[in-house]
C-alpha cells in the first residue's frame, strides 16, 4: 500500500451506481464524470508549518470525503482506483 508523504491524501474513489436521467434513460460509462466522492485510505503526517511545527490533518483514515474534480493524481492498485490529493483539494468531509 501506499503511504501519503507531508499533507497528502490517499483516497479509494467510491463509484457511482448507474445514473439514469429524468426521463428514464441511463447514461453510459463514456458519458459520466469521474466520482468525486472517496473513502480515506491513508494520510501522511501533516503539513509543515514554517516554524518547523507539524500541522495535523483535519480527515482521518476512514472518512468520506468530496474532493476537487481536477484535484490529485490518479492511480490504480491491484485493481482499485485511488486519488493521491492534497488536503486543500478535500472540499467536505460526509458525516
Amino acid at each position: 500500500m501506499l503511504k501519503p508523504l507531508g499533507d497528502r491524501i490517499l483516497v479509494e474513489i467510491i463509484e457511482e451506481s448507474e445514473q439514469k436521467t429524468a426521463g428514464g434513460l441511463y447514461v453510459p460509462d463514456t458519458a459520466k464524470e469521474k466520482s468525486q466522492r472517496g473513502k480515506v485510505v491513508a494520510v501522511g503526517s501533516g503539513k509543515t508549518l514554517d516554524n518547523g511545527t507539524k500541522l495535523a490533518l483535519e480527515v482521518s483514515v476512514g472518512d468520506t470525503v468530496y474532493f476537487a474534480k481536477y484535484g490529485g493524481t490518479e492511480v490504480t492498485l491491484e485493481g482499485k482506483n485511488y486519488s493521491i490529493l492534497a488536503e486543500r483539494d478535500i472540499l467536505a468531509i460526509v458525516d
